[in-house]
């Protein structure tokens, strides 16, 4: 079986050299997408970086990228790249960003990979092998209490993102803490075992399919608000699963 973390972490060393040698720099362009989200070179050249490894090692692979689309490749597996996600972040300077890689093989995401070259960290799992950062393996926290939950979301509002679902304050209202961390940071500290819920209500699968295999092989739960497990939900709800079924309800209070 091929080690697809192996390739993973090449296309990531990769990534995390482009990106680090655009971050912080005035000379980065930036330009606005159809969607109003921002794109620069860094998230083009990474995408660029990806493809031609994989046509140089392994053109058996399909693959989903935010900026190119989908190409074509072997029917049954592709690879799902975000180049930079939190890329308004990686705009302004702050250090919240990350390269999202995953492996996606009959449907199902069997290896993946988070890179965040400006925090030092790296995170990983392969389907049945667990989740790990490094040689430290990941677990989700065990509390079962609500009350007791650290909650982790996005955007509060604004006019450059959705605004907030009106159960997001339903649920903060039951929770011992809140933390808007916001992109994939909240899924991989969920993962990490630091709080219990994070909620992403517009999302795509690439922004999905690498945290949803870290939370799941760290023993949490991961699906879209309306509770489905897969990668095209539209939006993303990771917890330690013993809240996921409380959170999921407090989610659904209309306004």
């Amino acid at each position: 079986m091929t080690d697809w973390i192996a390739f993973l972490h090449e296309i990531a060393d990769a990534a995390d050299r482009i990106a680090t040698r655009h971050f912080r720099t005035a000379a980065l362009e930036v330009e606005t997408k159809g969607d109003a989200s921002p794109v620069t070179a860094a998230d083009r050249g990474i995408e660029d970086a990806a493809h031609a490894l994989v046509r140089a090692r392994h053109p058996e692979l399909g693959l989903l990228g935010e900026e190119t689309g989908e190409s074509e490749g072997g029917r049954d597996i592709r690879l799902i790249i975000d180049p930079i996600d939190g890329t308004r972040n990686f705009v302004r300077g702050v250090p919240i960003f990350a390269t999202l890689l995953a492996i996606e093989q009959a449907g199902d995401i069997v290896a993946g990979l988070v890179s965040a070259p400006a925090l030092g960290q790296r995170w990983h799992a392969a389907r049945g092998a667990g989740a790990w950062n490094g040689a430290r393996r990941l677990a989700v926290s065990t509390l079962s209490q609500l009350g007791r939950a650290h909650l982790f979301h996005g955007s509060l509002g604004g006019t450059g993102e959705d605004n907030p679902l009106p159960g997001l304050l339903t649920l903060a209202g039951q929770v011992e803490r809140t933390r808007g961390f916001g992109d994939f940071y909240q899924h991989v500290l969920v993962a990490e075992g630091a709080g219990e819920i994070a909620v992403d209500p517009v999302v795509k699968p690439w922004d999905i399919a690498a945290l949803l295999l870290l939370v799941e092989e760290a023993g949490g739960r991961a699906t879209s608000l309306a509770g489905n497990r897969t990668i095209h939900g539209g939006s993303l709800l990771s917890t330690n699963g013993r809240l996921h079924s409380a959170a999921l309800a407090a989610l659904a209070t209309p306004a």
